[in-house]
């Protein structure tokens, strides 16, 4: 059968340092051993620090006649092929009639007119009143002028969403184009991360080709909106910074001695030196994720949560290695040998993109408060900073009294209690074709929607699974479980502090891939650890089999509604499961 794995192989518990018995367990478990508690076997700290991935299961390919040689070959294949055709079929869905519908949707109004007048002047013209319908006829007028305009989001999505145009042309196909690519690959991404974190190419196949039906990814990947590319810089960041994790805990593990003289078992043994004194040298991964949190950041600013969340994740992680490794005081091992080469790789890089990404607005006197330290601000403490910067800093201290203050009531705003649960999907378009146009062949009419609405059966299986995840962190410290809900902790719990403003279930988009990895998580779990017995396997992989089936058909059936397919009115009526779907 298919290899995965449980947290039983592959958890990274922390090291107890003091109390216990001579096996290092914790005094509760040393306790519990007179009422018949046994422990779990430990793994050795080479396997803790570098956990390997499982030998292939001899019995699947068995199964289909395969030899050994083949079977490893297709092994190899599969940790490369079978993300890469998972983001094939995914990318034929996103693709798919991506012009359609021929108009400009929700937010695109903002999005893609900001972004062509990026890619004209280096920042965001002034578009008059009916510039839709006038980009959209034919012959096409593009109403653009260079008079600066007051937007409120960071220039970064709005220049990838404007490459497209660049590429295309501003119609619908050409400001779609970018938000699908970042779609597609960030389905390819989360196979990997998954792998990687699971040690289980299954698993990390499985995380990805949940994300590849759902259907608020789906609509988010063929929509130009800002949400989908901060999501797909988070996700880089994230799978920067595991890669990161493996690359540093192998050079501690090079560094460690032997457990016996000779070296043949290959186990380690801690030492305390090294656990507190390495360096870890040069790690261009953290570099890129600061990169990357940086590009999120300034796509929108509630990626500076992701941020300071990831940071914190980094140098945890840092302590549980050099614990691992034999300190006897990991978190100041932590402070004086990482937090600081933390602090500039993350926070620090994350500043300088930040501030680059406004290139286009520095190097430009039209931009929309571009003069104002010139002007207005030429008096102040500040005077000493250049005038660019203070225009900047005066600029984005408008845009926040902006975000906080924005309560105007919108039909599609949602509470963020309601997100998990899919309580307030928002509907980026609607039209009543009448009988004999628009391909609406029943006499009493239809519908045709794009409804940003997750799959419901992936969102709803995916709340019971965060309890899993939430148990997995709490009662058996698996590090895993602790870096997926570090994830949705930083897309989700931010917006509890803003209820009284504006805002909408699409922003979740942000932590979805760590839905699908807790996800895939339980569902490892639900079909066992390695060495379980047939039956045993063959109960728990039908199970995630008919729960994947079930995920896909009701991708399947809210398709029409994901595309802005033309469907009888009935048949629309039965997809609106809930008063609170219309």
């Amino acid at each position: 059968m298919a290899r995965v794995t449980t947290s039983d192989t592959v958890a990274d518990p922390d090291r107890r340092q003091s109390g216990g018995d001579q096996e290092g367990l914790p005094p509760w478990q040393t306790r519990l051993r007179r009422f018949g508690y046994a422990a779990r076997p430990r793994p050795g700290v080479r396997d803790r620090l570098e956990p390997p991935f499982p030998k292939p299961d001899p019995r699947l390919p068995a199964v289909f006649g395969l030899a050994p040689g083949t079977a490893a070959k297709l092994l190899r294949w599969s940790a490369w092929g079978g993300p890469l055709l998972i983001a094939l079929v995914a990318g034929v869905l996103r693709f798919w009639q991506l012009g359609s519908p021929h108009a400009v949707i929700f937010d695109e109004t903002y999005y893609a007119k900001d972004a062509w007048s990026l890619w004209q002047y280096g920042y965001e013209g002034t578009w008059p009143e009916k510039a839709n319908e006038k980009i959209l006829a034919d012959p096409q007028h593009i109403p653009l002028s260079p008079e600066g305009s007051y937007v409120v989001h960071p220039p970064v999505g709005k220049w990838i969403i404007g490459a497209g145009e660049w590429l295309f042309g501003l119609d619908p196909f050409g400001w779609r184009f970018m938000t699908a690519v970042l779609g597609t690959l960030s389905v390819l991404m989360l196979c990997r991360i998954g792998r990687r974190l699971f040690r289980s190419t299954a698993l990390g196949c499985l995380a990805g080709g949940l994300m590849a039906v759902d259907g608020l990814h789906f609509v988010m990947s063929r929509t130009a909106l800002l949400d989908l590319v901060l999501m797909f810089w988070v996700l880089a960041a994230f799978g920067c910074l595991l890669v990161d994790r493996d690359k540093t805990r192998e050079r501690l593990a090079r560094s460690l001695p032997p457990l016996d003289e000779d070296g043949r078992t290959g186990e380690l043994r801690p030492d305390a030196w090294t656990g507190a004194r390495l360096g870890l040298g040069w790690r261009p991964w953290r570099i890129a994720a600061g990169l990357c949190l940086g590009l999120g950041f300034a796509t929108k600013w509630n990626g500076l949560y992701v941020l300071a969340a990831f940071g914190v994740l980094t140098v945890l992680w840092d302590m549980g290695a050099r614990r691992t490794a034999g300190a006897a005081r990991p978190f100041r091992a932590m402070l004086r040998k990482d937090a600081l080469p933390a602090f500039v790789s993350l926070p620090v890089v994350a500043l300088v993109t930040y501030v680059a990404s406004w290139s286009g607005w520095f190097a430009t006197s039209g931009g929309y408060f571009r003069d104002w330290a010139a002007k207005e601000g030429a008096a102040g403490p500040w005077g000493w900073l250049p005038g660019p910067l203070r225009s900047l800093w005066h600029y984005e201290s408008e845009v926040y009294d902006f975000h906080v203050g924005l309560t105007s009531h919108h039909t599609y705003q949602s509470n963020p209690w309601s997100w998990l649960v899919l309580g307030r999907p928002v509907s980026y378009f609607y039209e009543s074709p009448k009988a004999g146009s628009d391909g609406c062949a029943d006499r009493e009419g239809c519908a045709r929607e794009v409804l940003a609405l997750g799959t419901p059966v992936l969102w709803w299986a995916a709340c019971v699974a965060l309890l899993y995840v939430v148990y997995r962190w709490l009662f058996r410290r698996d590090w895993r479980a602790g870096a997926i809900l570090c994830g949705i902790a930083a897309g989700y719990l931010p917006w509890f502090m803003y209820q009284e403003r504006t805002i909408f279930l699409f922003y979740a988009v942000v932590f979805l891939p760590f839905l699908c990895l807790a996800l895939a998580m339980a569902a490892g779990a639900l079909a066992g650890p390695p060495g379980v017995g047939d039956r045993r396997r063959t109960t728990g992989v039908v199970a995630v089999g008919v729960l994947g089936l079930l995920i896909v058909w009701n991708f399947v059936y809210f398709w029409p509604i994901y595309t802005g397919q033309t469907i009888p009115m009935d048949e629309w009526r039965r997809r609106m499961w809930f008063d609170t779907w219309i």
